[in-house]
């Protein structure tokens, strides 16, 4: 697990990178709110809503050289944008960065699965702490490297990644080993709910609303309240890191009371906490902010075994479509928050993202409970499932 969940770390460390960098972006190429949130769009349109095409793929033939050749693309395709010299091309780079890690993600998910046992949530839970990790030490490495070097400086924003991609494809021989033989499989696994995935889908892509709002726009808006760069990217990593305990706690939590239990609180809980963060401010506020990091990132891997559970025949494409069109849905929404900021200002823009979650509650509420899986035994040979 510690394998796939270091190359985790290392494509959320990419993805986390790219809110730290667009403050400076901004000022380099005089930017508008809009213009910010079609970087985020970019970078959500590659490395989510094309997930479940590498989650099909890797259903239907397998594919473990997605796991390092993703890890490595999307750490030199976010280090290339750092510096690259206009708009466009940043965009292209963005989107190469995603393309990286949407092909890992899938492929990862499923090995975690397999992994894990049958303490699903649990394992997968540890799985997701690499992402958070990475979610959160990319901002303040990020920061801390332009602030010393420049723009240029995030060249070595690759280095992280082509370390693991290399750890990777070592390890590849000891992961083959876990995958089930191909009569288990069959046997474990019991029919799909599709109206059941909706469902989820549609709880991951409205909270996705909130949390891709807080991800692009929380260290502008701290700009806009007179502080300065670095304070907002610290609030931010801060977010991200108390997401990283949300997700050691909510995770056994889930395996032990109900992974659709432990879902609808962290949504009820979302939106009235990102209020206290836009309207009180302060200790309050930061306090607040730290708490929705615990609520949606503590239950991405909450939400990972939920979709696998509901489509037990195609765990590629549940991984795919739960991390990647769901989850990718919050990159469009970006750049409408970042339309409406411009139209209105960026209050309003928050204001309509904490919205978001309280219409994903009443689609949590019902959501059947998710059927647990039997523990698959290893296939002897092979690595295709």
């Amino acid at each position: 697990m510690a394998l796939l969940s270091s190359g985790h770390f290392a494509t959320d460390f990419a993805n986390g990178a790219l809110p730290a960098l667009l403050p400076f972006l901004r000022d380099k190429f005089a930017l508008s709110y809009m213009a910010v949130g079609a970087v985020v769009l970019a970078s959500q349109a590659s490395s989510s809503l094309i997930q479940p095409l590498f989650g099909l793929w890797s259903d239907r033939r397998g594919a473990m050289w997605l796991l390092p050749t993703g890890v490595a693309v999307a750490g030199i395709g976010i280090a290339l944008a750092a510096d690259a010299p206009s708009y466009w091309l940043v965009l292209v780079l963005v989107l190469a960065s995603g393309l990286g890690s949407a092909a890992y993600h899938p492929e990862g998910s499923k090995f975690a699965g397999f992994v894990s046992g049958p303490k699903r949530a649990s394992g997968m839970s540890w799985f997701s702490i690499g992402g958070n990790l990475g979610f959160g030490v990319g901002p303040l490495a990020t920061t801390a490297v332009v602030v010393a070097f420049g723009l240029r400086g995030g060249l070595l924003l690759a280095l992280p990644g082509l370390a693991v991609a290399l750890a990777l494809l070592a390890g590849a021989s000891y992961l083959g080993g876990f995958v089930p033989a191909a009569g288990a499989a069959r046997a474990a696994t019991g029919k799909d709910d599709p109206f059941a995935m909706k469902l989820l889908l549609g709880v991951i892509a409205l909270r996705s609303v909130a949390w891709f709002g807080l991800i692009t726009f929380v260290p502008l808006w701290e700009v806009s309240l007179g502080h300065s760069k670095s304070h907002g990217n610290h609030l931010l990593a801060l977010m991200l890191f108390a997401g990283g305990v949300g997700t050691l706690a909510l995770g056994p939590l889930a395996d032990r009371f109900g992974a659709r239990n432990v879902l609808l609180a962290s949504v009820l809980a979302t939106g009235p906490l990102m209020l206290v963060f836009v309207l009180v401010g302060g200790v309050p506020g930061t306090i607040a902010l730290a708490l929705v990091g615990t609520c949606v990132v503590g239950t991405f891997g909450v939400t990972m075994v939920m979709g696998q559970e509901y489509m037990p025949r195609h765990l590629g494409t549940a991984s795919g479509l739960v991390i990647g069109l769901s989850v990718g849905l919050g990159g469009i929404a970006a750049l409408a928050l970042g339309s409406l900021a411009d139209a209105t200002n960026l209050r309003t823009a928050l204001f309509v993202a904490a919205a978001a979650p309280i219409v994903a509650s009443v689609l949590a509420f019902m959501l059947p409970p998710a059927r647990r899986r039997e523990r698959l035994e290893p296939a002897e040979v092979g690595l295709v499932p």
